[in-house]
């Protein structure tokens, strides 16, 4: 994984055995490899993450509702949000200076605002004000000095964005700390009080986890959560794109799937998993290590459908897919994006969009149709047959998709720079740009792409910014740690 700040070209790669994947607390160190065509369960128990109980189910009236709690706003990543005010004139709420940089999306929970931190600390926040209601510290995060140059984000403490469940009152997050470690964490919404704690590393002898980074958001479905990673930025050490399933309880079997190729392959496109249809997972990955010509297809640079197991169900790929690993032109530095009429789009680093059917994948060159959209780095947002792609060059670009007439068109781009993930929301796009001194929130017109209004952050934003919308108000993810924006 690398990202379009650094130099495209032809990378040497040495090969290395494919990643294990463990639970050291149920299996006490030791790796099982995870098949690449199905999903493997380790673990000393069958867990049971078909249906949730009666009791858990009674329990959501306990706990308070999202109106955004996981990535994008549901669990197809659309970041829409129906029913808001129209938006209008935006005007700083309030911001609130916390323990680190937050590279996830604040999740909005009741009267709360929920941040991470890399300082491998969560925060709840007072909606309205930004007053702090509760924080808590998991542990200390991983330093610059013990990264090996390797790596973009300094300290490495939680970056993928957290999920909630409304069920059992959890906020999970996955926190790395010293040593290395990468912890699955519950931690209750009411009072900040860890209830959940579970070590999910990537190990084994060519694939140690400090060469692992967990940059997608969280994802839940059929009583698991699922824990996404790709590698450092720089493609630093051995490591193999895995996808990690732990039940709810933290508890119990672990399932796992990882790329199936010798070497990279990462997924770490922030939106994480995409729930299909039926309850399937869509993500995808970045490029292989294969880079000799006449190679067959090592299994990278892909889309992957899988079951709530995480057995693989049908993938695509581009034909172009061994250039695409030559250039480090990630397939994955978006998620794929679930649009009407049975179509799918995903545009990664080459420039180019594919057109997907959401029923079958249709494997190398299965595409239905490709066009050239922008180099897109983040996480899409979808209304409809409308996608909204987070190009790096020339501005976000709004793509209209029809599975039936299998065409693919850019209809407007947004302002130049304006290189953030949006959202949907009041009649409007929402999209930022940013540096990292500062950052300028756009508020567009969804017709033509046209500025409304603009506010200026005040402050510097992560690569890959994202915002999030409830009420009449937009939470920015920032260098120092969230603001709200009125007139969203």
């Amino acid at each position: 994984m690398r990202y379009s700040w650094l130099q495209k070209g032809l990378i040497v790669r040495t090969t290395f055995l494919a990643a294990a994947v463990c639970v050291v607390a149920a299996c006490a160190g030791s790796g099982l490899a995870a098949s690449a065509a199905s999903g493997t369960v380790t673990g000393s128990t069958a867990a049971t993450t078909a249906t949730r109980s009666t009791a858990a189910t009674t329990a959501a009236t306990k706990y308070p509702a999202a109106a955004w709690g996981q990535f994008n706003g549901d669990a197809a990543r659309a970041g829409v949000v129906p029913g808001i005010a129209t938006a209008g004139k935006l005007s700083k709420a309030w911001s609130a200076k916390l323990d680190g940089q937050v590279h996830a999306q604040p999740l909005v929970v009741g009267s709360m605002v929920i941040a991470a931190t890399e300082n491998d600390s969560i925060y709840a926040l007072d909606k309205k004000t930004g007053k702090v209601i509760w924080r808590t510290h998991l542990g200390t995060p991983i330093p610059q000095k013990a990264l090996s140059g390797c790596g973009d984000i300094f300290p490495l403490g939680i970056t993928g964005t957290p999920i909630y469940d409304q069920g059992d009152g959890l906020i999970y997050a996955e926190a790395e700390v010293t040593g290395y470690h990468h912890e699955l964490v519950g931690v209750s919404v009411t009072t900040g009080a860890v209830k959940i704690r579970r070590d999910v590393d990537v190990v084994s002898k060519e694939n140690e986890p400090e060469f692992y980074q967990q940059r997608p958001a969280l994802a839940i479905d059929k009583g698991r959560v699922y824990i996404s990673f790709g590698g450092l930025a720089g493609d630093c050490g051995p490591h193999v794109g895995t996808i990690v399933g732990v039940p709810l309880s933290g508890k119990g079997a672990l399932v796992s799937w990882h790329t199936p190729t010798i070497r990279d392959g990462a997924i770490w496109g922030t939106g994480g998993p995409v729930r299909g249809p039926k309850g399937d997972l869509w993500l995808a990955t970045g490029e292989g290590a294969v880079t000799a010509p006449g190679s067959p297809y090592d299994g990278a640079n892909s889309v992957n459908m899988l079951t709530p197991t995480l057995k693989r169900v049908s993938f695509f790929a581009p034909t172009t897919w061994l250039e695409d690993n030559v250039h480090d032109w990630d397939l994955g530095s978006t998620q794929p994006a679930l649009a009407a009429g049975g179509a799918t789009l995903i545009v990664g680093k080459a420039d180019i969009g594919y057109l997907l059917s959401t029923t079958k994948l249709g494997g190398v060159g299965g595409q239905l149709a490709q066009a050239y959209v922008c180099d897109a780095e983040g996480a899409a947002s979808v209304n409809g047959a409308r996608v909204y792609e987070p190009c790096q060059q020339g501005g976000m670009a709004a793509v209209t998709v029809s599975a039936k007439q299998k065409s693919i068109k850019v209809v407007w781009r947004g302002p130049n720079g304006a290189t953030g993930s949006p959202a949907i929301g009041g009649g409007a796009v929402w999209v930022t740009g940013f540096t990292t001194t500062s950052g300028t929130l756009y508020e567009l017109n969804p017709g033509t792409g046209a500025v409304r209004y603009q506010i200026a952050i005040g402050t510097g934003l992560p690569h890959f910014s994202s915002l999030s919308l409830a009420g009449h108000t937009a939470y920015l993810d920032t260098l120092t740690g969230v603001t709200a924006i009125n007139g969203a």
